[in-house]
């Protein structure tokens, strides 16, 4: 198939938008299902996992290929929850456009900023489709403005609805001047309504200025009164959109398989191609600066990223990668640049949902999943072994929430360790650790939910009956101030001895994460030395000082340090510069960092006071307040996680169940002082017990 006819979507939008019904009812209408699936009753296509259909929510990123007009569609289905943002961040950064959902009646939600932030990363243009316009309260031209207002979406109505709520009947295409209901799965051309006729002159208006600021055809025919036709308004929105220019929007109501076939004719129309999106660029092996570009065909030398593995219990790991040029084939040798491995393809899937179909070559623009890589993690970079180079990878959030998960039967630990290597394997957002000092085993994810689902998936998909401690905040440990630390490692035991010595600087890194600098010249250090050093400080940032959370926001500087000609090793250094790191930490005036949230509450006017009063008590800080629909409110702040266990359960009861709230991580902040005395006093006391 030409790669023209060739569109990776994805479809992402705030929880409980419509967006799983949307794609089973592209995949109804593409011919590739039968028969429509449901959430509520837990048969949808995408939504194959057990936790998936019990909870009626998508957890999991799935992948599915359908057609449409001539087209091959490649289609991302992404989770809304904000404790899964994960799976959009990858699915985002292979995909070359975007279906964002909104819901008529809820418009830009928490979520939906989340999901627009993370494209505006990745720049993947995208369009818009407000679905639930048969819902009470739908408001199509409020949904609109609040993606102009909250989004800077530059949203641009291509479509109208005829009607809202009860009374939603069809859309009317203001570009081709077409009215259309649907029926029986059909849609139907009609007469635009004479009641329409006006605001649909007033719409097509609106876009032809739009465009003329970004279009100097339209410019000229505008300003010149000619008439200006249905194909070149296409053509205009189409290099727009492709450009971040505009944001098409489209409407419908997906439940009621109204307005889903244009939808499909959009994604064709206005979304781009490979080719559309052009060259993919990425970095020279050897010299950063420098960069190497690949274009979207068969004839270049292949360049692929993984952005998803899957544990599959019949055919074993399962690698998603984006092609991005060149040919795979069966048996090919590739290199991952990532981690300086040769790998060998296995064997070679289309992925349909949880179904699969073996191929035995893929190319340029495809998105497939490999069997038989041994190293390949997500965001690694797959390449011609004789052409290098190293693509951009994926943005992991960093997770914020910590669990103490034990197995019942002793038997099991170490069944449990290779279960927990799977789910980070799969999930880079997800964390397993040991704590060799309270001898425990700490799992940490995105929320509450994301850990929930994981011990559920311990459970069912790896038999372990499993037990798990309360819920706990993910702090972070750092310094205050700038200090120099000196030691020398020196131990003989008979034979070969232990030496080495380092003087190392350690100032405060805000923001920047750790970052290490070497100063030393004139061979005072070897410099086959120099990165021992820096893989010793890692080392024990990892495992903390303060009070055993990762250290972070710090820059170490190699001033100096001595070295012995036959007891000095690798070894001896990464244990010097782990102690120079511990005896500085600890004389840097170290605080504890605590993760702060962005909550967003929706209520009813008149619990506003209690609301406000209550975040207040749980040191949140109210940045703003609006309109949410008539009678309710939006509330905006920040709050630290701590503060926000068993929340939901005090909304409820103070709002009579009529409040809703959602929060997501904002960033990590310093914790009071007369706080973290009682966090370091409590987990003192923790360990005493142990």
């Amino acid at each position: 198939m030409s790669l023209n006819k060739l569109r990776n979507i994805g479809i992402a939008a705030h929880i409980d938008a419509g967006k799983t019904t949307v794609t089973e009812r592209i995949l109804f209408f593409t011919g590739t299902n039968r028969k429509t699936g449901e959430t509520h009753d837990g048969a949808a296509t995408m939504d194959f996992m057990k936790q998936e259909q019990e909870r009626g929510i998508t957890i999991a990123s799935a992948a599915i290929t359908c057609k449409w007009d001539e087209h091959q569609i490649n289609l991302i289905d992404t989770p809304g929850h904000v404790d899964f943002t994960i799976e959009v961040e990858r699915s985002l950064r292979v995909i070359d456009g975007m279906v964002a959902v909104f819901c008529a009646v809820g418009g830009v939600e928490p979520q939906s900023e989340t999901v627009w932030n993370q494209a505006d990363r990745y720049r993947v243009p995208r369009i818009a489709f407000i679905n639930k316009m048969d819902r009470t309260g739908a408001n199509f031209e409020e949904a609109v403005n609040q993606m102009n207002k909250y989004l800077d979406a530059n949203a641009v109505p291509l479509q109208i609805p005829m009607g809202a709520e009860d009374n939603f009947i069809g859309t009317i295409d203001i570009v081709n001047k077409r009215a259309y209901t649907f029926e029986n799965n059909l849609r139907n051309e009609i007469e635009i309504p004479s009641e329409y006729i006006e605001p649909v002159n007033t719409a097509r208006n609106n876009l032809i200025e739009k465009l003329a600021d970004f279009n100097d055809e339209i410019m000229e025919y505008y300003f010149a009164a000619k008439e200006i036709s249905s194909e070149m308004l296409m053509n205009a929105c189409r290099q727009a959109t492709i450009k971040l220019l505009i944001t098409p929007v489209f409407c419908g109501a997906a439940y009621r398989n109204i307005g889903i076939q244009l939808l499909l004719d959009s994604v064709v129309k206005y979304l781009p191609s490979p080719i559309d999106v052009g060259v993919v660029v990425g970095h020279d092996m050897n010299d950063t600066e420098k960069t190497h570009t690949r274009n979207p065909s068969n004839n270049e030398s292949f360049s692929a990223l993984a952005f998803k593995l899957i544990n599959d219990p019949y055919v074993g790991q399962q690698t998603f990668i984006r092609i991005f040029s060149g040919k795979l084939t069966n048996g090919m040798q590739i290199y991952n640049s990532s981690k300086l491995k040769y790998e060998r393809v296995g064997r070679i899937f289309r992925i349909k949902a949880k179904e699969r179909e073996e191929i035995h070559e893929a190319g340029a623009g495809e998105i497939v999943a490999l069997v038989g890589m041994k190293f390949t993690k997500t965001g690694d970079t797959l390449c011609d072994p004789e052409n290098q180079l190293l693509l951009e990878s994926i943005h992991i959030p960093v997770s914020v929430i910590e669990l103490k998960i034990q197995t019942v039967k002793q038997k099991d630990k170490e069944k449990l360790g290779e279960a927990l290597a799977k789910l980070v394997n799969e999930d880079p957002s997800f964390k397993a650790r040991f704590d060799e000092e309270t001898e425990e085993t700490v799992i940490s994810g995105m929320g509450e939910l994301h850990l929930e689902i994981i011990v559920d998936r311990l459970k069912d998909e790896f038999k372990l009956d499993v037990e798990v401690g309360e819920p706990s905040v993910a702090f972070r440990e750092t310094i205050t101030e700038i200090v120099e630390s000196d030691y020398k490692h020196s131990k003989q035991t008979g034979g070969k001895g232990q030496f080495a010595h380092t003087i190392i600087r350690m100032e405060p890194n805000s923001g920047n994460g750790y970052e290490y600098v070497n100063l030393i010249k004139g061979g005072n250090i070897p410099n086959e030395y120099i990165p021992s050093v820096d893989k010793g400080v890692r080392k024990i940032m990892d495992r903390g000082i303060l009070a055993g959370f990762p250290v972070v926001d710090v820059k170490v500087v190699l001033i100096d340090g001595t070295y012995h000609n036959v007891d000095s090793s690798d070894m001896a250094f990464q244990i010097c510069a782990q102690e120079c790191f511990k005896q500085g930490f600890r004389k840097a005036k170290p605080v504890l960092l605590e993760p702060v949230m962005k909550i967003e509450v929706n209520t009813p006017d008149e619990y506003i006071g209690d609301i406000v009063g209550n975040l207040n008590r749980r040191r949140g800080k109210i940045e703003s307040m609006r309109r949410y629909r008539k009678g309710s409110q939006k509330i905006i702040g920040l709050v630290p996680l701590m503060e926000m266990f068993g929340y939901s359960t005090q909304l409820r009861n103070m709002s009579s169940g009529r409040a809703n709230y959602s929060m997501e991580f904002y960033k990590y902040m310093l914790l009071p002082n007369s706080v973290q005395e009682i966090v370091l006093k409590n987990l003192e006391a923790k360990k005493q017990n142990k």
